[in-house]
């Protein structure tokens, strides 16, 4: 039989890139490409003990279907945390509980753009916002990242030079695949230039908990006050990413669209892992919590950076982040980036996910890999970057 897709979906294909991902699955290779927390960080015990006590005194409550916005006592308190950062402002915004901030990111398009729209993200940026992004047919336009944040100049041209432009995406901190993080100023201009041209701010924080040096940089949405910026968070990083809890503060009138395209998509996010998520944070230290977590990726970090300074060429530039998962390394201009990942996982079993799977086509030009230092074992993180910076050297 011969299928005919829907016009939204008929030009999306596999990624190429998955040709060198695949071999992530080898055991004997070293997993820089991953980008999973690390192990260790999970509060199992923990996990376990409150699911344990949910089952026994509401066991109903966790197991039935509930209400799309998401479990209450967990948006209530979720309100208060976000409203004490000046991210959660009570009579104009709203907030939904979503499935992991992946789901937040989508949302926020859907309900946002329509075909042809035009939708500003950093270039390099999340893969998994970007196939959301390219599933509802938008203009997608990518801007230059700089090491500390979006180049303000290209973003204003890009402004002018494009219709329609509804969106601009971005991830402030520890930015995903970079690492880099945007300055202060860079924050306040990308808001001076949405009130200015009119167009609303998705702002996804993922790994805003996880800096483990350096100072805190307030988010755009808390100096936003006209009701143009959505701000997306997630259990993901700090908790556990298998319970798929994130969510999203918003104005009212945005998440109330989301609520509906929501009910159409999965009902609501599992209600089980969201009393989770409202007793983890009901009965432990967070911030006690949050400090174990950083030192463990401190750590780590730490670690892949000596292993890097010790043993790649110095050719090699990379980026040096203060919190997150994720080292940005680029090759010289000489080396084909391709053809060094390639090698690197075929031939030395070490895995790193090439640059331009993070860019707006496959076909843009990068000379740069990521790397990530939460999956690995300490022991990998040190072979691992001793082999690696062998090739490095050829």
């Amino acid at each position: 039989m011969d299928y005919h897709f829907s016009d939204r979906v008929s030009k999306l294909k596999p990624s190429a890139i998955r040709e060198i991902l695949k071999h992530t699955s080898n055991p004997e290779v070293i997993p820089f490409a991953a980008g999973n927390p690390a192990a260790d960080a999970f509060p199992k015990e923990t996990i376990e003990k409150i699911s344990s006590e949910i089952l026994n005194s509401d066991p109903i409550g966790a197991l039935q279907y509930s209400i799309t916005e998401g479990y209450s006592p967990l948006r209530e308190l979720l309100k208060k945390e976000l409203a004490v950062k000046n991210c959660f402002i009570k009579g104009r915004d709203n907030l939904i509980i979503t499935s992991g901030a992946q789901q937040a990111n989508e949302l926020a398009s859907k309900v946002l753009c329509s075909d042809g729209d035009t939708l500003i993200c950093e270039s390099p940026s999340f893969i998994g916002s970007l196939n959301a992004f390219k599933s509802y047919n938008v203009n997608l336009v990518g801007i230059e990242l700089e090491d500390d944040g979006i180049n303000i100049e290209k973003l204003e041209i890009a402004i002018k030079s494009n219709k329609n432009v509804k969106l601009l995406y971005l991830i402030p901190n520890f930015q995903n695949p970079t690492g880099n993080t945007m300055s202060l100023e860079k924050r306040k201009a990308v808001y001076e230039l949405a009130s200015k041209y009119d167009f609303i701010i998705l702002e996804d924080n993922p790994y805003g908990d996880l800096r483990f040096r350096g100072e805190d940089i307030p988010p755009i949405k808390s100096f936003d006050t006209e009701g143009r910026v959505i701000y997306s968070r997630t259990f993901s990083k700090i908790l556990a990413p298998g319970l798929r809890v994130g969510y999203v503060s918003a104005p009212s009138e945005i998440i109330s669209k989301m609520i509906v395209c929501k009910q159409v998509a999965d009902v609501h996010t599992n209600i089980w892992a969201q009393q989770i998520c409202f007793k983890f944070m009901e009965k432990v230290d967070i911030e006690s919590h949050l400090s174990s977590i950083r030192k463990i990726y401190k750590s780590k970090y730490e670690l892949m950076e000596e292993g890097i300074r010790n043993h790649f060429s110095d050719k090699v530039k990379v980026t040096e982040p203060e919190g997150g998962l994720f080292i940005w390394a680029t090759l010289p201009d000489s080396i084909d980036m391709m053809t060094f990942c390639k090698k690197a996982v075929e031939e030395y079993k070490v895995a790193v996910v090439p640059g331009n799977a993070f860019t707006i086509s496959e076909n843009d030009r990068t000379n740069s890999f990521r790397m990530n230092f939460s999956t690995p074992s300490d022991d990998q993180i040190v072979l691992g970057c001793e082999i690696l910076g062998k090739l490095t050297k050829e």
